[in-house]
């Protein structure tokens, strides 16, 4: 049910822009992502500091498309969103030694440091590769083909993830984890 709530705001987006314009498709984002923030916090009685930033993003630069009327904001905010948590973790990781994913993610799962080390480095390249992604398309295509792209580009996020659950599958609880020395 919640992975559903998640995409429902970009299928509402992609129907509406399909059906009308790039600003339609831009009121229908924010209206619909802020239905999905009020659904999330109904459920968990919170909200997570990514989904905070993500909501504040979609309306501050949707509501920039729509009252300058012009469409190149809602097409950066992917970028600023990656490259803001690209920048988040490296600076956290390398200036501040601490590691956010670890942070956010300590109560659901129980890995080995080095593991964590690992999955935040590969966050911060992934974020990384998607704000340059997104950057590309924007700088070079359509807006119909940048919207064709946040459609197809799912399959980024979706490999990632499924990468990175394979690669901690063994340190999951009920799971024989690797020896230290196997798993570096």
């Amino acid at each position: 049910m919640k992975t559903l709530i998640d995409f429902l705001p970009f299928l509402f987006f992609f129907g509406a822009f399909k059906l009308y314009d790039i600003y339609v498709g831009t009121a229908v984002l924010m209206a619909a992502t802020a239905l999905q923030m009020l659904l999330v916090y109904r459920m968990d009685g919170k909200l997570q500091t990514m989904q905070k930033i993500t909501l504040g993003l979609v309306l501050v630069f949707g509501g920039l498309t729509l009252v300058l009327h012009d469409e190149r904001f809602i097409k950066w905010k992917p970028t600023v969103l990656y490259l803001a948590m690209a920048i988040a973790m490296a600076v956290a990781l390398w200036g501040m030694r601490k590691n956010i994913l670890k942070l956010m993610l300590s109560a659901q799962l129980e890995l080995p440091d080095n593991v964590w080390h690992r999955l935040n480095i590969a966050w911060i390249f992934y974020t990384l590769f998607m704000a340059a992604s997104n950057a590309y398309v924007v700088l070079y295509y359509s807006t119909a083909d940048w919207v064709s792209f946040k459609v197809w580009g799912y399959v980024f996020p979706l490999t990632f993830l499924i990468a990175q659950g394979f690669y901690i599958a063994p340190y999951l609880k009920g799971q024989d984890a690797p020896e230290d020395g196997a798993s570096q």
